[in-house]
């Protein structure tokens, strides 16, 4: 069994993205806003904000209340998309009850939408022009016109693990279990895109085990401590444990009952130290693109 180490390659891509930011005049520019005082809010966003400080690019966090009006977030949003300094917007989610999300995700010009989740970006994901440009020509422009698409930073980050640990994606059945539009959907469109074979579970799946124990790759991220046993899987399965929970003892889980399952897997992502840190990487990835493309194509 090998452990998909998340946190070191994260780090390592960071060195990589610190090297190209330190060229780069003047610096790319995340804006996140923040609505409420959400614990877990909190932490992610302080995580994005200290990421962006060890790679070099400016990180500013918008902090309003929770009795804050959805004109006044749309407003500012406005502001920041005319703002040619800014690169990237994200708004941290979820928002209070209050709020329609959708409506503020849609808000966000796409060309600066560094989660992904503008319908734009989403329909760019789906045919597969999110990709970024491999051109070798050093006198072309680094992105071109149908890479102006962004990926949602959890999918895109799980991505980028299977890849650096060669895990090859055609041809694999692969099983998500939960079908959120921030996760579950865009990985599965992006592993579809790769060439897999994909089964989506969620809340209404009768008997999820009856996609589990069939996958090669099996992907969870639902919030549930033990959702997977090693009684859902077979030997030598990839298990992507993407959910996160708080014990009672104040220690971190997936949804993976991983003492035992890891002993039938033959790749297994940790919680935490799996997908969580590729998500930041992720994040910084798609800021770095989103400077690029506005630079190179006048945004």
């Amino acid at each position: 069994m090998t452990i998909l180490d998340g946190k070191s390659l994260s780090l390592s891509i960071q060195d990589s993205l610190k090297s190209q930011v330190a060229t780069l005049n003047p610096k790319p520019k995340l804006v996140v806003i923040l609505v409420g005082e959400d614990a877990p809010s909190l932490a992610y966003v302080n995580m994005k904000a200290k990421a962006c400080q060890n790679v070099g690019i400016i990180g500013e966090v918008l902090r309003f209340s929770q009795e804050s009006y959805q004109e006044q977030i749309l407003k500012e949003i406005a502001r920041l998309n005319a703002d040619k300094s800014v690169n990237g917007i994200l708004v941290q989610l979820p928002l209070p009850k209050h709020f329609d999300t959708n409506e503020i995700l849609q808000s966000i010009a796409p060309h600066k939408d560094v989660d992904g989740f503008h319908p734009i970006n989403v329909g760019r994901m789906q045919c597969g022009l999110e990709k970024q440009n491999t051109k070798q020509d050093k006198n072309s422009l680094p992105y071109d016109s149908a890479d102006i698409g962004f990926s949602p930073a959890t999918p895109l980050g799980v991505m980028e693990l299977l890849k650096a640990y060669n895990i090859e994606l055609q041809g694999k059945n692969v099983a998500i279990i939960g079908a959120s539009n921030i996760v579950g959907k865009p990985l599965a469109q992006l592993m579809l895109n790769a060439g897999a074979t994909i089964s989506i579970c969620h809340i209404f799946t009768r008997d999820i085990s009856v996609f589990t124990r069939s996958a090669d790759i099996v992907c969870v991220g639902v919030g549930k401590v033990n959702l997977i046993t090693k009684e859902h899987i077979k030997d030598g399965v990839i298990i992507i444990d993407i959910g996160i929970n708080r014990l009672k003892d104040g220690k971190l889980c997936g949804d993976v009952d991983f003492e035992n399952v890891s002993k039938k897997a033959s790749f297994i992502t940790p919680v935490p130290g799996g997908v969580g840190p590729m998500t930041i990487a992720a994040l910084l990835q798609n800021t770095l693109k989103a400077y690029h493309i506005q630079n190179s194509q006048n945004l």
